[in-house]
């Protein structure tokens, strides 16, 4: 079939698979490093416990067949390796049906970790990577020139991406339609980045600016990614300079840069290839097929997307084949942070000797300037940033993250900045309490050296202590 493929996309595909390559390698490096203290075996949400109370059917995973840390371990770490060689070309070395393989690996082995994740891998990045990561299996190799229907079906992604976050812009915060989001979201966001002080104190004419650029990107500019060329690549392009611009004034994991990937697929590269090999007839029937399946399941986003009561980042069936995505249809006015501390004094007081932990990216010293993480994703980080905004957000794992404080855990510690206390020494209470924080302004800047002032709200837990003699880790 000669409308089956689009050699004009040959560069395309490569840069579109060596990019997700690098996203995957990011996402399993994160769950690598990370795992022990949230999911592990003694982890804050074990992944034995989840898997003991939820079926197969509705959380197909590897780790439903066997759980140990070490085997976690190795499928992080496996995937690690694959994503690498990915990465560094392997599956254009292969026979067309390996290199599909060979994608699929990378694809089910994180299928398998976001499916027994629970609230640490709740968010709308995990589903896109997914299924984008699935469509690359269909993408084909050198052997084939790039299929039409799933670089058609990779731009239908891009679309539900942007076009579904702008209407749950639209119809969510007023701020949004008054273009006045942004004189607050700079400060209010999960994670700022070493630059998002200055995007705060951006004049308010500047702001509102960007707030009518993102409706025009997210709102108008993807219709545009079905028109004929080269519109459709003039606008994947602006896409990429949005996303771009997110990149710098925040930390959102790799939600920009996975966007970016998907944007790649739609530009037309300058490349040699003009000419289509014949295309296997079974690699026809695959892709034909899987692009009737996903048109299929594309019913209930679309049907979210179009209704005034759309939600955000679901996933409709367990595999993540199909998902609606959105971000921020609400922004936050003020900042609050849960702080941490810890005590080593037998008697917990006011006055008693409270050292504060130090988290890796969320607010904490007010002296200490953001840092860049994305598109590392800081898990707890992220969620601490729930936790502040309603204690229901944590009521899964708060206690369980005081309790491992308490024995001075070695994974937990891992996760922080810097704790205050020797490792052989363990404090004997630890505390939260709620502060409001806010950007300081020029003038506070210079006199203090501290980008942030916070002001303290209430009391988030109580002094708590063990109930058992720490076991020392």
């Amino acid at each position: 079939m000669d409308w089956f493929t689009a050699p004009g996309y040959w560069l395309s595909r490569l840069v579109f698979q060596r990019a997700l390559a690098g996203v995957y390698l990011v996402a399993f490096l994160t769950a690598a490093l990370q795992f022990r203290a949230l999911l592990g075996e003694r982890g804050m949400l074990p992944i034995p416990r989840f898997v003991a109370r939820a079926p197969f059917r509705r959380a197909p995973s590897l780790f439903q067949l066997h759980y140990s840390d070490r085997f976690f371990a190795g499928c992080a770490w496996a995937g690690c390796a694959v994503s690498a060689a990915l990465l560094a070309g392997a599956d254009a070395r292969l026979p067309l049906w390996a290199g599909m393989v060979l994608w699929l690996i990378p694809w089910a082995l994180y299928l398998s970790i976001v499916n027994v994740g629970q609230t640490w891998y709740a968010f709308g990045w995990e589903s896109l990577l997914l299924e984008t990561g699935f469509l690359a299996v269909f993408l084909g190799n050198d052997e084939v020139a790039p299929p039409v229907l799933v670089l058609f079906l990779l731009r239908w992604i891009l679309f539900r991406v942007e076009f579904g976050a702008g209407l749950i812009k639209m119809r969510g915060d007023a701020c949004w339609r008054k273009l006045t989001c942004l004189h607050y979201h700079h400060e209010t966001q999960p994670m700022p980045g070493p630059l998002s002080w200055f995007f705060h104190h951006l004049p308010g004419p500047v702001h509102k600016a960007e707030v009518a650029a993102n409706h025009l990107t997210q709102l108008v500019v993807p219709v545009l990614l079905f028109a004929p060329q080269p519109v459709a690549t003039a606008a994947a392009s602006l896409m990429i300079l949005t996303q771009l611009w997110l990149v710098v004034s925040g930390n959102f994991s790799w939600l920009n840069w996975i966007t970016i990937v998907l944007a790649l697929s739609a530009l037309r590269l300058p490349t040699d290839h003009t000419t289509a090999p014949p295309t296997p007839l079974w690699y026809e029937a695959v892709v034909l097929a899987v692009t009737a399946l996903l048109l299929v399941l594309s019913y209930h986003p679309v049907v979210n997307m179009v209704s005034r009561r759309q939600v955000m980042n679901r996933s409709f069936d367990p595999l993540h084949l199909v998902n609606t995505y959105g971000a921020f249809g609400s922004v936050s006015r003020v900042r609050y942070e849960v702080v941490v501390e810890g005590t080593p004094d037998g008697t917990p007081r006011e006055d008693s000797d409270w050292r504060e932990y130090e988290f890796r990216g969320k607010p904490g010293d007010p002296r200490h300037w953001p840092r860049q993480f994305a598109p590392y994703h800081l898990r707890l980080d992220w969620l601490m940033w729930f936790a502040a905004l309603s204690p229901a957000y944590a009521g899964d794992w708060f206690g369980g993250l005081v309790e491992r404080l308490l024995e001075n855990d070695r994974d937990t510690l891992r996760l922080l900045r810097r704790s205050p206390f020797p490792p052989d020494e363990p404090p004997r209470f630890v505390r939260a309490r709620l502060f409001r924080y806010r950007y300081t302004s020029w003038r506070e800047l210079r006199e203090t050296g501290a980008c942030w002032e916070r002001t303290y709200v209430r009391e988030y837990l109580p002094p708590t202590r063990l109930a058992r003699t720490p076991q020392r880790r």
